[in-house]
């Protein structure tokens, strides 16, 4: 078979004239199809007939990895099953059961939506792209991805994996541009592949659209891409990494909290700062308390560790308060995947109470004691969860395959 280049999306294209292919995109379709009936992960959101899943799925798998989704999603659907379950209850429990997971303006998006159908669509999500458009927080990505997979729609979706691919396909640079976004779409487009039949149980547009996200998750990756396991390899111009645009230096900075526990009877609690709903990053959301950093310059946190939101990588100290009776209790052979630095305390670590309480840079009023065995009831942002289960105040839970919706 030839291999031509397909023609760049050159500044006078316009949206309605998709560029020519060098291959037969149906011949492409079919081998994607081939390669993903046989080499797809078993993942829990799959070969499920239930739109509410897929459309929880779709929204927990934006700019968060499938490892920490999975567990997730299934103590997700097994307190909330069903669309009217979420409508009706209490966003301050929708974010704690999202907590750890971030972006917690998709939790919000996400229960507001539920609200959304259930007021206007009678609890059934609305079955084409252009419908599912008008829920909150459901773009054009999630909207396509939802109407392949749960409907059926001739409709292509594409993210972050599907925009690479195509790229290296094509031989084209990554361009964000309007012109070559809408390029990248019309080649999208042709590759979908039609319904057999309307009759039939096959769904080849929703498989078409997990198969082109599944190649670029687990083979046409960012870097060192698997070339020699793609199945269309064959229609590639690129065959390696190809140019992308310099992304932006992350940024760093250094913050302090205060771990600070006490004994109520016989139960224990910890100080939890409730942030302020005009935040724009987890407004209402439970945190520790946050400390200046000029009120710990010549101590020695008990606890560091490191953590990332959207473009900032926080280099994190935490410092434990002294409290009668309430022993420290750290776990040194616990580390995460990112291989945080966690440093066990000693009694000469601690600092006094009424050192540090009075410095806390936060509000007397949004500070509130909060029982540790009830931890994980409450909208802890994911920097408090991650400090609480390394201290070994809050218990990590253990992953559970119960309440998966079950096939028809």
């Amino acid at each position: 078979m030839p291999r031509r280049k397909a023609a760049p999306p050159a500044e006078d294209q316009s949206a309605e004239s998709a560029p020519h292919l060098a291959f037969d995109p149906a011949e492409f379709s079919a081998r994607l199809a081939h390669w993903f009936k046989h080499n797809a992960r078993d993942l829990p959101w799959r070969n499920i007939r239930d739109p509410y899943a897929t459309w929880l799925s779709e929204i927990m798998l934006q700019q968060t990895r499938v490892a920490t989704v999975i567990e997730r999603y299934v103590e997700f659907l097994e307190r909330f099953p069903t669309v009217t379950a979420l409508a009706e209850a209490e966003e301050a429990d929708v974010l704690a059961l999202w907590s750890g997971l971030g972006y917690y303006r998709r939790a919000r998006m996400l229960h507001r939506g539920a609200q959304f159908v259930l007021r206007e669509f009678d609890g059934k999500l609305p079955r084409t792209s252009h419908e599912l458009r008008t829920l909150p927080g459901v773009g054009d990505y999630t909207a396509a991805a939802i109407a392949s997979i749960a409907f059926r729609e001739r409709i292509a979706a594409i993210d972050g994996n599907v925009e690479r691919v195509i790229n290296r396909v094509l031989g084209w640079p990554e361009d964000r541009s309007t012109k070559a976004r809408a390029a990248l779409q019309q080649v999208a487009q042709s590759l979908v592949p039609p319904l057999l039949s309307p009759r039939s149980k096959a769904n080849p547009p929703g498989d078409h659209n997990q198969a082109m996200m599944e190649l670029g998750a687990t083979v046409c990756t960012p870097r060192s891409p698997l070339c020699l396991q793609c199945p269309v390899v064959e229609f590639c111009q690129t065959r390696g990494e190809h140019i992308t645009a310099p992304r932006a230096k992350q940024k760093s900075r250094t913050v302090a909290y205060l771990l600070a526990i006490r004994k109520r009877g016989t139960s224990t609690e910890v100080l939890l700062h409730k942030r302020d709903a005009q935040q724009s990053l987890m407004a209402n959301m439970l945190e520790l308390p946050p400390l200046p950093m000029e009120a710990v310059a010549e101590r020695e946190p008990t606890l560091r560790l490191r953590h990332s939101i959207t473009d900032t990588s926080y280099y994190v100290q935490i410092f434990t308060e002294s409290a009668p009776g309430v022993p420290p209790h750290h776990d040194p052979d616990v580390i995460d995947e990112y291989h945080d630095e966690l440093v066990v305390a000693t009694p000469d670590d601690h600092v006094d109470s009424s050192e540090l309480l009075p410095q806390i840079a936060a509000s007397a009023e949004a500070l509130q004691w909060h029982n540790t065995k009830l931890l994980a009831l409450l909208p802890l942002t994911g920097l408090a969860r991650k400090a609480l289960q390394r201290s070994g105040v809050m218990l990590v839970p253990r992953p559970t395959l119960a309440g998966l919706p079950p096939l028809e």
